[in-house]
């Protein structure tokens, strides 16, 4: 799996975004920060949860000068459709048919054919800030990846359990 340091991998793939389908490349992504998030399925039990959560953090992220990226095996319309039953997604998901790129990121479980539930958060220059992997029975806390997010750009030493507002570590120390 690749880790914070690492030059994340460029893919150019079709997604579903605006109830159209349509293609993204990293490298046209043009926010600050980027989290790239990789999920199982489409229609299945948690990916919705966490799909959906996204979306409703996304004025949020947004703020903190992120864009929001989904990721799974399945084709694009696969994804138009399940975004269209969900509500309407506002962020684009990504068709990785085969697991190319999930691959590329070391997060490709072989034995189901899917992505695990990775997180990647990316800096300006598309290199890896951060890095979480969860197996596929467990969702992620979209929450936990804002405030990562906030701490990353703090640029500061952030204690366990740190929120945005609370108070830094100190200045003179590393970790």
């Amino acid at each position: 799996m690749l880790k914070p340091g690492d030059p994340a991998p460029p893919f150019d793939l079709p997604c579903a975004l605006d109830d159209k389908l349509t293609h993204l490349s990293l490298a046209s992504i043009r926010s600050e920060i980027v989290v790239l998030f990789f999920y199982p399925r489409d229609f299945s039990f948690i990916c919705p949860t966490e799909v959906i959560g996204f979306h409703k953090a996304q004025a949020a992220f947004k703020a903190e000068q992120t864009s929001i990226v989904g990721i799974s095996v399945d084709d694009a319309e696969t994804h138009r459709r399940w975004a269209r039953e969900l509500g309407g997604i506002g962020y684009p998901l990504l068709a990785d048919e085969g697991g190319k790129v999930a691959r590329t990121f070391g997060i490709f479980d072989e034995k189901q054919n899917v992505a695990l539930r990775a997180s990647f958060i990316l800096d300006a220059k598309r290199t890896i800030l951060y890095a979480v992997v969860s197996p596929t029975n467990v969702g992620r806390s979209v929450s936990e990846t804002l405030r990562v997010v906030c701490a990353l750009r703090s640029g500061k030493l952030c204690p366990a359990d740190w929120e945005p507002g609370n108070d830094f570590g100190p200045t003179d120390a590393k970790y």
